[in-house]
């Protein structure tokens, strides 16, 4: 898969919507959902927006979320990316051929480390709120050395609440 511009990253939407998160992301033309989708119309949303490459979490139950699997693998300009909703999971579920950036969700902590040449990245939750931790998105831009993850925080109504 071939595109122009940066990859939008979501996870742990937990079946919300926010107008934040859509508008963040309104400049790409691809987005990769990493889990916890909570809701089809989540998806809905998305895809109106753009191509949207999605995997499902420990909560997405029910018909709808089979369309989804646990894990996905993708190229997109040459870059190998997997997918898995549970950092924990990556050693089982991830398959063990060389790739460039692996992406998970569940802990609703915004992460971006490259280790060993890989891009170890979550973009955080954009669903409800948890905890003190901030509302965010992450986006993937490919450059001519390789690819670099960004955490966007999202400017949501309400405080963060303490742990």
């Amino acid at each position: 898969m071939r595109i122009n511009g940066d990859i939008g990253v979501i996870s742990d939407t937990h079946g919300q919507v926010r107008p934040e998160a859509l508008s963040a992301l309104a400049d790409c033309e691809l987005i990769l959902h990493v889990g916890d989708i909570g809701k089809p119309e989540v998806m809905d949303a998305l895809t109106e927006q753009a191509q949207v490459v999605a995997i499902r979490g420990n909560v997405d139950h029910g018909d709808w979320a089979l369309a989804y699997p646990e894990t996905q693998e993708l190229t997109v300009n040459g870059l190998r990316i997997q997918m898995v909703h549970r950092h924990q999971d990556i050693p089982s579920l991830l398959p063990e051929t060389p790739c460039d950036v692996v992406l998970f969700g569940h802990s609703h902590k915004p992460f971006s480390e490259t280790k060993e040449g890989v891009l170890y990245f979550n973009p955080g939750s954009a669903g409800p709120r948890r905890f003190s931790l901030p509302v965010t998105v992450g986006r993937l831009r490919i450059t001519d050395s390789g690819v670099e993850g960004h955490i966007q925080e999202l400017d949501v109504p309400g405080p963060r609440r303490r742990k």
